[in-house]
């Protein structure tokens, strides 16, 4: 196969109008897995291939970008600046779009590797080729937000490599443009701000920088714009993720302007907005820190507690599943976080799910959608491991049964589900005291025979019957 590819750059290079070889090319490029696609490249140029890219013939370049897109592939992203940088850098100057984004992939594959040293660092940011990039940011916005993707990924790497992308203006361009006329691209750049604090450094450079303060104006704000659900979303994630990677406590009293916010969007009749409160509310109460400061707003989220409910049990299936996982979050507490006050809570939201909440559940999870189904017995397996849990379940006529019925949920899913919630409630340690012997042992067994256990059924003859 290496032979063919050879003479196909061969008689590509002798021809005039070289779309059938190139096609010819495409094809054979595509058969080959990139794995040896590797061996067979070694000590082939692509220079042919690269000067096919000087035309206005849409297909010609459509073709060598589909061909050098396969090629750079099976290269390592050195071997890639080393062989290629000159025709890389004439690549995002290009007039076709899709030749600046291959060029500009490529650079990004490089040139993050670089930014994984100093020295490399040092190389990355004296180069020429950084110049030309940040020349070529000017041209598209598409360009643009791959050179903004690329400089957050260099960023979250340690807090030298923020220092290199910080004193080189890169960040404060990004940063500028989450407060740009332009509502599309304010939502991307609340995306990309929001990867920059996954990193503790990013963070800490963020609040430096004043950003969560300006994030939280810009929630205040959006009530007077007509435009924000379009970012709106992106700015509560930006919050509901900090939250998590820094203290729910300290974030919401800080920034009290983000949980009003999600409260708000959680009755909000937009599907958006309910779907980013649902995930939201289900991050912050999977942490007991966080299930306490939603405690603590008292009847407000009563009444966001109750809007779950009412979305988990009807509506479009989408939001009925985002609600389902919204409240296991939220009554998940784990074996060592099982306090006499924390055991209360998650009892009492429960309750206020609905005035029979375990038939409620159950009924869920007896329609006929395994998202539900499964939806559902999340709940039950986030109750299953708490004392008040077991007793609803052991006082509930006809539960042990449902539980241990392999014939419901017949989706590789669905039998999953259904063995976490046994284990569940068998790993307890006070399953055995609250349920009883005989209960325990039928679990125990259940989860010794595994989730896709199908017990033998005798099969009744009928032979000679007319």
């Amino acid at each position: 196969m290496a032979a063919s590819i050879e003479s196909l750059l061969e008689e590509i290079s002798g021809v005039e109008d070289p779309i059938e070889e190139l096609q010819s090319l495409k094809t054979a490029l595509l058969s080959i897995p990139v794995s040896a696609l590797r061996d067979s490249l070694s000590g082939q140029r692509l220079d042919v291939i690269f000067s096919l890219l000087n035309t206005n013939e849409r297909k010609q370049v459509e073709l060598c970008v589909d061909i050098l897109e396969r090629f750079l592939m099976a290269l390592s992203p050195v071997q890639v600046v080393q062989n290629y940088r000159v025709e890389l850098q004439g690549g995002l100057t290009h007039p076709n779009e899709s030749v600046k984004i291959l060029a500009l992939t490529q650079a990004i594959q490089s040139l993050s590797k670089l930014s994984h040293s100093k020295p490399g660092l040092d190389k990355l940011f004296q180069t020429d080729l950084l110049k030309v990039m940040k020349d070529v940011m000017a041209t598209s916005d598409i360009v643009r937000y791959r050179f903004y993707e690329l400089v957050v990924e260099i960023s979250s790497v340690s807090p030298i490599s923020l220092g290199y992308c910080a004193n080189s203006s890169f960040i404060s361009k990004l940063l500028s443009e989450l407060t740009g006329d332009d509502v599309l691209i304010r939502a991307t750049a609340i995306e990309m701000v929001t990867t920059l604090a996954h990193s503790q450094h990013g963070r800490q450079y963020l609040a430096q920088q004043g950003i969560m303060d300006k994030i939280s104006n810009m929630i205040r704000g959006a009530d007077t714009d007509p435009f924000s659900s379009l970012y709106l979303p992106g700015l509560v994630k930006f919050f509901g993720n900090l939250a998590i990677m820094d203290s729910p406590q300290q974030v919401c009293e800080t920034y009290p302007v983000f949980q009003n916010k999600v409260f708000e969007m959680a009755l909000d009749p937009d599907p958006v907005m309910i779907g980013v409160a649902l995930d939201t509310l289900g991050l912050l109460g999977s942490t007991v820190e966080g299930k306490q400061v939603l405690q603590k707003t008292g009847e407000k989220f009563k009444s966001v507690l109750l809007r779950m409910s009412q979305l988990a049990s009807s509506g479009a299936t989408e939001l009925r599943v985002r609600s389902l996982d919204a409240i296991s979050q939220l009554l998940t507490l784990q074996p060592e976080q099982q306090t006499e006050d924390l055991l209360a809570l998650t009892e009492s939201w429960f309750h206020l799910l609905s005035n029979q909440p375990m038939d409620m559940i159950r009924n869920i999870s007896t329609q006929p959608f395994p998202e539900l189904h499964c939806g559902a017995l999340r709940i039950f397996t986030a109750i299953a491991a708490q004392p008040w849990g077991q007793k609803l379940m052991i006082s509930t006529p006809g539960f042990m049964e449902f539980i241990l019925d392999r014939s419901t949920g017949q989706t590789k899913e669905a039998k999953d589900a259904k063995f976490e919630l046994v284990g569940s409630l068998a790993s307890s340690s006070t399953a055995a005291e609250v349920l009883g012997s005989q209960n325990y042992i039928r679990l125990k067994t259940y989860l010794r025979e595994g989730p896709y256990y199908v017990s033998a059924v005798a099969s009744v003859g009928t032979e000679g019957a007319d």
